[in-house]
């Protein structure tokens, strides 16, 4: 069944990918319509996230976030699909670098990186965009699907410009593998792990539980931490900068590593909230007494 239902998806999927841009986004205008008016998909959870994430905003203020929101997630998602047929020429028109400078310096020193980067922004367009630098060649963390026909999708996507992936649980393993050649491993490290081994900080307002993995392996393997944002300064375009985050982690503890990030990140929702993943349950644990 599930073999059917991909091959009866996948030439909608390719016909959504090949459609041009101006008509990509009209195809997200209805998708708004039916997700946010229509069915109302997870409003519930997007509007308690940005509650108590700003507890000093207006409801009118909220409501325009929380509308804007839903529009930038339509967008993403149709993005997300064309990432499977763009083009090289036109990532870069619609995603430009600020300053490339950070990882130059590292690439010339023949030095391997971490980067951190949150679910704000487009962060697939981002992927693609960066192995068409002469640079480090990067490896995402992803978690594999269990369908195989959708996660060979994905695996295509997200490969099919140079880019390689580690399947999470096996990210260490990987990074040591792979330690004589030049990568930059991302790590998209705003999601939620579980109460066990988590470390426990505020974020947004909230008593949040943090990965620390990230933190632990660039300690573990002196790989200097580059905080990774991806904003957009209007529809269909992306500017993406860099920082220096953690130049030497072999000499800061891991979950100051995770804190740096977490506080970075926080700064960028802040400034433009509406682009980040709302809909995920970011806060559904507590902290154990």
């Amino acid at each position: 069944m599930n073999a059917v239902l991909f091959y009866l998806v996948l030439p909608l999927i390719y016909g959504i990918s090949f459609l041009p841009f101006w008509l990509l986004y009209r195809f997200s205008d209805f998708m708004f319509f039916v997700v946010y008016r229509l069915i109302g998909y997870r409003k519930k959870v997007v509007a308690e996230n940005l509650r108590k994430s700003f507890p000093n905003k207006s409801e009118e203020e909220l409501k325009d976030i929380e509308r804007k929101f839903y529009v930038f997630f339509c967008d993403l998602i149709v993005e997300t699909i064309k990432s499977l047929t763009i083009s090289p020429n036109t990532l870069k028109k619609r995603l430009t670098f600020q300053d490339l400078s950070v990882f130059e310096k590292y690439f010339k020193a023949n030095q391997s990186i971490i980067i951190v980067m949150g679910h704000w922004g487009n962060w697939e367009l981002g992927g693609a965009r960066f192995a068409l630098e002469p640079l480090h060649r990067l490896f995402v963390i992803y978690h594999p699907l269990h369908n195989k026909h959708f996660d060979g999708l994905v695996y295509k996507m997200r490969t099919r410009l140079g880019n390689g992936l580690y399947a999470m649980k096996d990210t260490l393993r990987g990074m040591i593998r792979d330690r004589n050649e030049l990568t930059a491993t991302a790590f998209i490290a705003d999601q939620t792990p579980s109460r066990r081994g988590a470390h426990w900080m505020e974020f947004l307002h909230q008593d949040t539980p943090v990965f620390t993995g990230t933190g632990k392996i660039a300690n573990k393997m002196s790989y200097p931490v580059v905080y990774v944002s991806i904003n957009r300064p209007r529809r269909g375009h992306y500017k993406i900068a860099l920082e220096d985050l953690v130049p030497e982690p072999q000499n800061v503890e891991p979950h100051t590593i995770v804190e740096r990030f977490m506080h970075r990140l926080e700064k960028d929702i802040e400034a433009v909230p509406e682009i980040w993943l709302w809909t995920h349950r970011r806060w559904k644990h507590k902290r154990e007494a």
